[in-house]
């Protein structure tokens, strides 16, 4: 049995060609995703623990839980502490470190990096070891900086230089003085990082006089775990927490593989798709292959064979296609990996330099993935072909599906359709985080049970497009026929395709939904021309929001100034705001009393007044971080959102009571309204900041469209893999369809169907069967994007169902382009049998 096994492979090789494709695409998708993956970590791995090869044991701050009405924070680095850990038995040095944001612009004012991955820090001394000096010297004063050598090179920097940097809203403009070189995992991967003197450092980022680290080095002879317990033993343990730097290392490499695990995770759930969408190929492979050989199969019974050997041949054939297509997956999967690893410095995201990561685990799941993938989907065909009895395998009377075999298909079909639109419709009522679970069990019960009734629904939805069909003659009636001649081959075909388009369209339901209540939200809430924030979101200097209001063009504006309190015994963030012009500022709708902020009169959103019962007149009394405390007043509850939302406070009230002012953005109204021309002047009054970003209420939706977009495209991308997958099977089944209906085309031809009558016939047989599948993966699409949306709509009030029906007639019309791509090659192949062969065919 196994050489019969093996001829049978070695037989049909070119019908088997399509479904080892498949496969071995899903496994490319698989081995590529960890290749990738596990080449980024490991490079990132290795960059980080280079940068603790100074660091021996480092000594942070142990941040105060609050507690009663005392306000948590974290206690400062003194220079005290800095000098009492380098004074500990077994210390050589202690370093003190200070970081922050640092923006830092190239030759043409445009922000390097995007900001995400700009920092900044201290130079420590005139020969900082952590930074090696390319060239020039150490930074001294506000005046220099230094900056790293990939950055210099990027954007054609060189010592002696002027820069523009900013570290919260201020342009300054210092000369670089040096240039160094780090193992920075950030500036590897395309960020930057500049360097000031310590006392500009500390100033510049709100330190004064205190550190965020201090690094110490162990003296010769004495370990990283003595100098720690040294260090515990000397220092206040209540103030700081200490750790070495092989920890530091470890926590850092876990941290990045926990980061690199939640990529891994998506991009195999996709590659899973692929798999899941290939079984259907494997399955219809096997499926058409088998019966093709029934009499075959039913001598080899009368010969002696039994049902388990029938059953172990195909899962033969089948273990040696997935050999096959898990070697050659593997072998495409490491391209795959380092093409995606090259992709990225297309995309301005540089890595650190490693070699490609293939191990051990990749190639066993590789191979694992490709053999049991396509020996499960084997495995029904198989055990079918067994079960068939060698007299009635002989007459062909198998060959239709019993009425009661029917019966409980469909049965099965509308249970799992039922249960599966009960849950989702149950999912649907509940709070968002605990829906998560119950909506996805849904999702897989409805798909399940469609997938199961897909050869009933295949009669009538073909059936309506009859008319349309009769316009094509001949060659429109036998397609017709010719798909609902074998639903269970129609339904696992047009599957394929259902599953790639309801997710496809599913997110872009939601995708789309999502904007247009986010433009809602925006226009609704917001009545001010524009919205000044830092580039990465972190917090603006309030000098900012001084030059803003000293413009002349400005008639209102006001700052957004977060800060945390306690109220009642919990932690509260508190927004301040220009009581005077929030107003002209914001359209809140007001649900009780007046939106009047000033003074000990403060407004709420509906939820926090719902979580302390408050309402208007109501009193409370906050604790602020300087340890004072205060009464107030609710003069009015609004309805908040995503954009707007908390306790509003007067900035005068709260900013006395504030260690270390920062906001995270202004509002602003002009006189001449939102424009072009204004825009630029407010630009050049904060000094044609790149790091700074104006913009008003489209800019901010276009902002949150571009990432919806980008996001959807990757998306879509990543599904592109499982409708090609998909292609391949419409494909392989109308190749193998036209092969095992040879003799009945052969008979077409002879009475007078001529060559593209047969190739129309094919070509339109695909088209119905893919816009059969575009059709109820659409529909299903529409619907999982309802549902998803209800959630959504719990948390966000401004959204509404929105129907991308351009988009969807899009998709409608990639299912019908995939069913003539598909057809090409099969019809083709039809229209050149020779009539009298196939007539002689068997």
């Amino acid at each position: 049995m196994f050489r019969t096994a093996l001829r049978n492979v070695l037989a049909h090789k070119a019908r088997l060609l399509m479904t080892v494709l498949a496969v071995m695409l899903g496994v490319a998708f698989v081995s590529g995703t960890l290749v990738f993956t596990n080449t980024i970590s490991q490079a990132y791995q290795k960059s980080s623990a280079k940068g603790f090869d100074q660091v021996d044991v480092a000594v942070t701050a142990k941040y105060q839980d609050s507690e009663g009405d005392k306000v948590g924070k974290t206690p400062e680095l003194t220079q005290a502490l800095l000098d009492k850990a380098g004074k500990v038995p077994g210390a050589a040095s202690a370093t003190g470190v200070v970081t922050g944001f640092t923006a830092i612009a190239d030759k043409d004012g445009k922000l390097l990096g995007g900001g995400w991955q700009s920092e900044g820090g201290n130079y420590w001394g005139t020969k900082d070891a952590r930074y090696p000096l390319v060239s020039g010297h150490a930074p001294s004063g506000k005046g220099e900086i230094l900056i790293d050598s990939k950055t210099a090179e990027r954007a054609g920097y060189k010592v002696g230089d002027t820069v523009r940097v900013s570290v919260d809203g201020p342009v300054l403009t210092p000369r670089v003085s040096g240039i160094f070189t780090t193992d920075d995992g950030n500036v590897a991967a395309g960020g930057s990082l500049a360097l000031f003197d310590t006392p500009t450092a500390q100033a510049l980022f709100g330190k004064k006089g205190a550190y965020d680290e201090i690094d110490v080095k162990a003296a010769a002879g004495t370990s990283q775990t003595a100098l720690r317990a040294a260090l515990d033993q000397a220092l206040p343990s209540k103030l700081v927490e200490t750790s070495t730097g092989k920890q530091l290392a470890d926590d850092q490499a876990q941290e990045i593989s926990s980061s690199m695990s939640g990529l891994k995770q998506a991009l195999l759930v996709f590659a899973g798709i692929a798999l899941f969408v290939g079984t259907f190929i494997i399955a219809n492979t096997f499926t058409m292959l088998v019966a093709q050989r029934t009499r075959e199969l039913a001598l080899l019974r009368a010969v002696g064979a039994s049902r388990r050997q029938i059953t172990r041949s195909v899962l033969i054939e089948a273990f040696v296609v997935g050999t096959v297509a898990g070697v050659t997956g593997l072998v495409a999967g490491v391209g795959i990996g380092a093409g995606l690893r090259s992709l990225l410095g297309s995309f301005g995201a540089s890595v650190p330099d490693g070699p490609l990561v293939v191990t051990p685990g990749t190639v066993v799941a590789a191979l694992a993935v490709g053999i049991v993938i396509t020996v499960l989907a084997a495995w029904l065909p198989g055990r079918r072909a067994a079960k068939i009895p060698p007299v009635a395998a002989m007459s062909s009377v198998h060959a239709k599906a019993t009425t009661r075999s029917l019966v409980l298909r469909n049965t099965l079909g509308a249970l799992f359709s039922a249960a599966g639109v009960a849950v989702v419709l149950a999912a649907t009522t509940m709070d968002a985080d605990a829906a998560e679970g119950p909506m996805g069990l849904g999702a897989v019960l409805l798909i399940i049970g469609v997938f199961i009734l897909t050869p009933l629904l295949s009669r009538p939805l073909i059936a309506a497009a009859a008319p349309v069909l009769r316009v094509f003659g001949v060659s429109g009636k036998l397609a017709r026929q010719n798909s609902v001649r074998n639903p269970r081959r129609t339904a696992a075909t047009a599957s394929a395709l259902m599953i790639g388009l309801t997710l496809i369209t599913g997110m872009t339901v939601m995708a789309g939904s999502l904007q247009t209540s986010i433009d809602k939200m925006a226009s609704s809430a917001i009545r001010a021309d524009y919205v000044v924030s830092m580039a990465n979101r972190s917090p603006l200097s309030p000098d900012v929001a001084k030059k803003i209001a000293a413009d002349s063009d400005v008639t209102a504006s006001s700052p957004l100034r977060n800060a945390v309190s306690r109220v009642d015994g919990r932690t509260e963030f508190l927004t301040g705001v220009n009581g005077s012009a929030i107003t002209e500022l914001t359209d809140l709708e007001v649900a009780d009393g007046a939106f009047k902020v000033g003074g000990s009169q403060v407004v709420v959103d509906q939820d926090r007044a719902k979580d302390y019962g408050w309402k208007a007149g109501s009193q409370f009394t906050v604790h602020y971080e300087d340890g004072k405390a205060q009464k107030l007043t609710v003069a009015g509850v609004y309805e908040g959102n995503d954009m707007l939302n908390g306790i509003m406070i007067d900035n005068s009230v709260l900013t006395p009571h504030l260690s270390d002012a920062s906001d995270m953005q202004v509002m602003v109204k002009t006189a001449d309204g939102a424009s072009d021309s204004v825009k630029d002047r407010l630009e050049k009054a904060l000094g044609s900041n790149p790091a700074i970003k104006v913009q008003d209420k489209q800019d901010i939706s276009n902002d949150i469209a571009k990432m919806f977009t980008t996001m959807l495209n990757m998306l879509y991308g990543l599904l592109g893999m499982a409708v090609i997958v998909a292609v391949l099977g419409v494909i392989n089944t109308l190749a193998m369809s036209v092969f095992e209906r040879s003799q009945e085309i052969g008979m077409l031809r002879a009475i007078g169907l001529d060559r593209s009558a047969v190739k129309r016939m094919v070509r339109l047989e695909s088209l119905v069967i893919s816009l059969f599948g575009g059709v109820l993966g659409i529909g299903l699409g529409v619907f999982f994007g309802w549902a998803a949306g209800e959630l959504l709509g719990t948390k966000m009030a401004t959204y509404e169902l929105v129907l991308p029906w351009g988009r969807m007639t899009v998709f409608l019309l990639l299912a019908a382009v995939v069913g003539i791509l598909a057809a090409l090659w099969p019809a083709r192949r039809a229209a050149r049998l020779n009539m009298l062969t196939a007539i002689k065919a068997e």
